[in-house]
């Protein structure tokens, strides 16, 4: 049997503020679309706290047995400066400063999107389109708009009739924003004489001679809305209806608002059944800016190479540390916090190695079944990692105590504990075993440096400090770093 049949999965959802019980339009297949990077510069670590939040989600949906079809898109076209409204084109204007042609800006930061999504074991989605791919796909919903009557061309550029929609549908129900309110609190943005209303928002822009990226359209050579290319890429391949909608909590207004609209104007049908927003990552409890310089990068962490962290931290500590906090809550970097992670992290991965090595008694002291239902418990509650990283913790203890005798597990439990350990770190939570992917044969490093803390804990005992020094100093020198706690002495690889 599925596992999704034996678990009921809540999530909260943007659109109805509440959380709700996960039913899939499909009994067991899944539609999820993610905004994605716009890519005229390296991803930002705020960026990469989204696609991991969606990453996990991915991963648990495929462990409870769903199919998955995970789409997300990658915006190399139409996303202009001023909530994609007004302004240069980013893309074009670092192909500029940069001397390349706009598509070598997209191959450029593309690239190094999906390697720092590699390095944190991120499952790639089932499908990533681009905006440029599915022109023809947007132009096809903008006559179809227009045709309803909520849109309207004006000088070779085409606007979303906001006020007019709002006559048949409700504008702004996912960010609770009144219209009423938006007129008020609208700012005068260039070219407004075009649009009858300023919350009127393009589906498509006449190019300026100075445009390089455009495309021929009934309504002159121009490229289209920012909005528009994840209306057009979601229902291509998910359907005019279908399960989920994520991105970051900046998105929700105007851009998946815009989205909602386009949607509900040329389906006539609720676009999705589950919105999900991911919030931000601060630096040290302020904003992340690169204007302020208040901004690390993933590749800066993983080489140590800033002014912020005392040391180099792993993909995986770092994955780890966003994991410690829900997805929909604030979360703050810092380099004591990276530190607690990674201490957290070792003592976990060393109680799944201890494990391998527990001999099974004929009986039971704990109830690995109730524990196992508590994991998913966490899990089933909006993806609730912190709790679930609780429930890890909790276990660690018990292993702990089995190894030294106080309780007894037997051979089913063992099993079970085992295969769930396993479950969640390394195929829900992503998690790698540092030990194992930075050398070629981790067990049998694992098994060397064992015996070497065995015996420098013989030194220890015999107040042969000169040599207990001296196995951590070198073990240190080699990369490999003691850490000795209440629990014994663990390692980790620097």
């Amino acid at each position: 049997m599925k596992l999704y049949k034996k678990q009921e999965l809540y999530i909260y959802n943007s659109l109805t503020k509440t959380k709700e019980l996960f039913k899939p339009i499909n009994e067991d297949t899944v539609g999820m679309y993610v905004c994605g990077p716009t890519v005229y510069s390296n991803v930002h670590l705020g960026n990469c706290r989204t696609f991991l939040s969606f990453d996990l989600i991915f991963r648990y949906l495929k462990h409870l047995g769903y199919k998955v079809r995970y789409v997300r898109n990658i915006t190399d076209a139409g996303h202009l400066e001023n909530d994609g409204e007004s302004g240069e084109d980013p893309i074009l204007k670092k192909a500029r400063l940069e001397q390349l042609e706009p598509m070598e800006i997209v191959q450029k930061y593309t690239v190094n999107f999906h390697t720092t999504m590699a390095s944190f074991n991120a499952l790639p989605p089932s499908i990533e389109p681009t905006a440029t791919g599915h022109i023809i796909e947007q132009i096809g919903i903008i006559e179809t708009i227009i045709s309803e009557g909520y849109a309207y061309e004006v000088n070779g550029s085409v606007y979303f009739d906001v006020h007019k929609f709002n006559e048949d549908y409700t504008y702004g129900k996912l960010s609770g924003r009144q219209l009423d309110e938006m007129i008020t609190n609208t700012r005068e943005l260039s070219a407004q004489s075009d649009k009858k209303n300023p919350q009127d928002f393009a589906l498509w822009k006449k190019a300026e001679s100075q445009h390089i990226m455009r495309w021929p359209s009934p309504w002159s050579v121009g490229f289209p809305g920012w909005h528009l290319e994840c209306t057009a890429m979601s229902t291509k391949y998910l359907g005019e209806q279908f399960d989920i909608h994520g991105g970051g909590m900046d998105l929700k207004f105007p851009h998946h608002e815009c989205e909602i609209a386009q949607a509900e104007a040329s389906t006539k049908k609720s676009p999705v059944n589950y919105w999900m927003h991911t919030n931000m990552l601060t630096l040290n409890g302020k904003k992340m800016a690169k204007s302020t310089g208040n901004n690390i990068l993933p590749q800066e962490i993983f080489s140590g190479d800033n002014t912020i962290l005392s040391k180099p931290f792993s993909a995986t500590i770092t994955k780890f540390f966003m994991y410690q906090a829900h997805y929909r809550s604030i979360l703050d970097f810092s380099n004591d916090a990276l530190l607690a992670s990674e201490k957290g992290f070792n003592r976990l991965l060393d109680a799944y190695r201890i494990l391998k090595n527990i001999k099974a008694s004929s009986t039971s002291d704990f109830n690995v079944t109730e524990w196992r239902q508590s994991c998913y418990d966490a899990m089933n509650d909006d993806f609730n990692s912190p709790i679930l990283i609780g429930k890890l913790f909790d276990v660690v203890k018990i292993i702990n105590s089995i190894k030294e005798g106080k309780i007894t597990i037997d051979k089913s439990d063992l099993n079970l504990l085992q295969k769930t350990l396993h479950d969640f770190i390394f195929d829900v939570l992503g998690l790698e075993d540092t030990v194992a992917t930075k050398t070629n044969d981790g067990t049998k490093l694992t098994k060397a440096i064992e015996l070497l803390i065995e015996l420098r804990n013989l030194a220890r005992d015999n107040k042969d400090f000169e040599m207990s020094d001296k196995i951590r100093d070198q073990l240190l020198e080699a990369g490999i770093q003691l850490n000795d706690g209440k629990e014994g002495t663990t390692f980790s690889l620097n």
